[in-house]
Parts: C-alpha cells; structure tokens; sequence
C-alpha cells in the first residue's frame, strides 16, 4: 500500500461519511468531524446513520483504529495533513448552491493552520467556490503558502457510494500546484496502482489491480465544472426518456424498446434510459438548478435545463392522472404505496417524486398504507403515522384490503414479490408502477389491471395469443 496521510473530513453526510469510511479502508488515518454531536455519538458507539451498502463493515473494520469521529474541528485541522470539506450545500431559494456552510467550515480552518495543508473541496460547488475559499483563508490570516485548495468532486450514487468510491470510472482533481497534485495522487494511490484490490478485505467491484481507474488532473475551475456538468447530463437523459415515454403512451409504443434502440448506439449508451416517475435525491434536482444560476450569472441562458426542470415536475404530475383514471375517484380509496426512497437501494427521500405523490393522494382525502425497506424511519418525520397513513412491516400487509397498489422506487426485492400473494391480498388487483418493474404480459395473466409508464397495457396475453 502506498505511503498513510493523515486526513480530516468534514461532514459525517452521505459524501463525508462514505468518503472517510473509504479513505480508512484504502490504509489512510481518518478524523471525521461533525457538529451534530448526538450523530457523532452514534457513529463511535458503533451505530450507522445511513443505509449504504458495505458501509456498517467497513465502518466496523476501522473503528477505534484508522478512524475517529469527533466534533473538534480545531484539533482534526491541526492533525491533519488534507482536509476534505464535505459539508452540504442546500438549494437556496434563488436556486444557486448555499454554501454558508462551506463559508463557515472554512473560516474554522483558517483559524487552525500552523503548518502546510491541502484543504479540498469535496461538496458539490458552483464554479469559481476554490477562489472564494481562498479568499476566506487568507481574509482571516493564513499565510499563501500553508495551503493550496483542490477541488476532488464525487461521483457517488447513493446506495452503491462505498463501490463507487472505491471503484471509481475515474479520480478527478483540479488543482494549481503540484505540490497539492503529489499529494493528492499520494491519496488515491491505493485504488490508481491497483494495489487495494489485491487486499483480502476489499470491496468487489469493476475494477481491479490489473484495471485500475485513471486519476484526471484538471484547473479547478473545470473540475467544478465536470460535476455539474455530469449530473445535469444525467438529468437530461432522465427526462428526454421521460419526454419520449409519454409520446409512446399516446402512440402505444412500447418504450422499452426504444430505449433499448437507441442504447445501443456506442455514442448514447443504456444508462439512465428508464422511464419512470422522474429523478430526485440530494443531488441532481439541486445540481440542474444550480448549474443553470450559474451559467446566468456568466451571462448565459441555459435553457435546456430549464426544460429538462419542467418536465421532471411534470412527470409526477403525468403519473398521478395515471392514479386517477386507474382509480376513478380517489377520495375514500384505501392505496398501498411501494417505495418512499427517491431509489431503491438508500433511505434518502430528499426530493423524492414519492413522497411527492404520497402528498397528492392525502390531498385527494385517499388513505395510504406506505412500506419501504429502508426509508420509513425518515419519511415518518415529514408524513407522520395518523388516520390517513399507515406503515406496514412488509409487502403484503401493506398490500391488505388496497384498492390499489403503486410502486414508486426500484426495490429489487420488489421485483421479487410473491405476485399470486399480491392479488389475493388486495381488495381490487390493480397495479400501478411508476418504475415499470413488471412485465405487463405476465401481470395480465395473473389477473392484474397493470399500468406503468411508456408501456402500452396488453389486453390479450401470450398464452391467450398462442392458443388461437
């Protein structure tokens, strides 16, 4: 393994708490700092706040060891050679990124260092946040050369996090000096010479020592810029999806197909080409607004993420009419709701279209019955247990005396649901799955009324088909 550096991460989030988890198993000595001091009790009494896969193993290999949790940020500064800045930035009310938090983090730092520190961004920030930092650092009297700031944005998709830290498509740095590139390649040596995979313990995945993945050295500047970048990219691709399943609805396509049609194409590719209820999470509805606040205060009009907003909103909107005339009339019906988490996979129902959809059909005066694997626990703190919401503890209670159910997230194990158990434990088979997880010729001929999104229902099966 490649030469310890001793780092602090700042912020015990989805992004801080993966990143030093990782940091640790790649053979680093790790401080993770936080102010929430009942969270950071947590985290040394062996507790995990979040629901990542490989996250409690990891966590329980170094802790005690190559990692601590505390709230001195002071001491974690003094001690620690990089300092990774991974705090959140909410979506303000204009749309641009809020980094008070960045601000705050920062001003702590500069009261801290007494020898050379790299200070890294690790947060997702609007272009031209590395020059701000600086600013910060020197307004409050840290000398030019006790520091260089790095952008490193991550990449990580919440629930698969740990295995896309640790097998990355590719590292990218942005930095001014090259004293903060050595140290920064110093960093991520384990995973560029291929030497973690070669540990008993690692984490399976793409990569490997004999493919390791490549380290990009760009400006800072382009660095925050890649990260918008990508996940507005991302979006888009979501919504232009999105955007052609409803005109396969209306043209009874099957979109599916002309997913897979243009998939193929080596210049598109599959990825993010599944038609749905729309993106959300912590990342791509603030990334989109962001990146486009941005381009308006240099004096360009990015339209298209305006378009790409639009129909993401709509998409909610489009789904709920699809509830409706299912349903008929809403007011009354008892529904069975599969899914909070804005995904399968993570307990994160920020900007999640579920519970979006959850809130119209209390406002249609429905009764709602809500199971997700992992997400209820905070989904209960915005849309709490009363006579129009219940929680069950599986599937199939959740399911009971329904007169319909709704897939919102892409649960694998959803996909995996005893169907036969399904219908006979609503009060009406009907099924609406706004993830299309379901073939709709086989919930035909176990006796559903089926609907998803871009799919055209068959109102005659194969095996009806083949009998003919």
């Amino acid at each position: 393994m490649n030469q310890q550096i001793v780092i602090a991460v700042v912020g015990s989030g989805y992004v801080g708490l993966v990143s030093a988890a990782c940091f640790a198993e790649m053979g680093h000595r790790v401080i993770c700092v936080d102010n929430d001091e009942e969270k950071v009790r947590l985290l040394n009494e062996g507790g995990v706040p979040i629901h990542e896969e490989y996250l409690p193993e990891i966590l329980s290999r170094h802790r005690g060891g190559s990692i601590e949790f505390t709230t001195e940020l002071h001491r974690a500064t003094s001690q620690a050679q990089v300092i990774f800045i991974a705090v959140g930035t909410p979506q303000s009310d204009t749309g641009d990124a809020d980094l008070s938090y960045v601000d705050a983090v920062a001003s702590e730092i500069a009261r801290s260092i007494d020898s050379y520190k790299v200070i890294v961004e690790k947060s997702t920030v609007p272009v031209y946040t590395n020059e701000w930092i600086t600013r910060i650092l020197e307004r409050n009297g840290t000398q030019k050369d006790t520091f260089d700031v790095v952008s490193n944005p991550e990449f990580l998709r919440e629930g698969t996090g740990v295995t896309d830290f640790l097998h990355p498509n590719r590292i990218v740095i942005g930095v001014e000096s090259e004293r903060a590139a050595r140290v920064m390649r110093q960093i991520y040596g384990p995973l560029t010479s291929g030497a973690y995979y070669n540990l008993p313990h690692a984490v399976p995945g793409s990569r490997s020592a004999n493919n390791p993945p490549p380290l990009l050295k760009m400006s800072t500047k382009a660095a925050e810029l890649t990260k918008h970048a990508t996940n507005a990219f991302l979006a888009m691709k979501i919504s232009f999806i999105n955007a052609v399943a409803n005109i396969c609805d209306a043209a009874g396509v099957n979109v599916e197909e002309v997913a897979e049609g243009v998939g193929m194409d080596e210049r598109i590719g599959p990825k993010f080409l599944r038609a749905g209820i729309g993106y959300g999470g912590s990342c791509f509805p603030k990334d989109v607004a962001a990146f486009r606040w941005v381009a308006e205060q240099l004096g360009q009009q990015f339209d298209l993420l305006a378009e790409v907003e639009k129909i993401n909103s709509q998409q909610k909107k489009l789904f709920f009419r699809k509830i409706r005339s299912a349903l008929w009339t809403l007011r009354g019906k008892n529904i069975a709701v599969l899914g909070l988490a804005f995904k399968g996979g993570t307990d994160d129902i920020r900007e999640s279209p579920a519970i979006d959809i959850v809130n119209m059909l209390l406002k249609e005066g429905c009764c709602v019955t809500l199971y997700d694997p992992a997400a209820m626990e905070r989904t209960k703190t915005v849309i709490p247990p009363g006579p129009q919401v219940r929680y069950a503890s599986d599937m199939y209670e959740m399911a009971q005396d329904a007169h319909a159910v709704l897939i919102l997230s892409d649960w694998q194990e959803f996909a995996a649901i005893d169907l036969d158990r399904l219908r006979n434990a609503l009060r009406h088979p009907i099924v609406i799955d706004g993830r299309n997880l379901f073939d709709p010729e086989l919930m035909l001929e176990k006796g559903f009324t089926y609907f998803s999104v871009g799919r055209p229902y068959p109102t005659t099966s194969v095996k009806a088909l083949k009998t003919l």
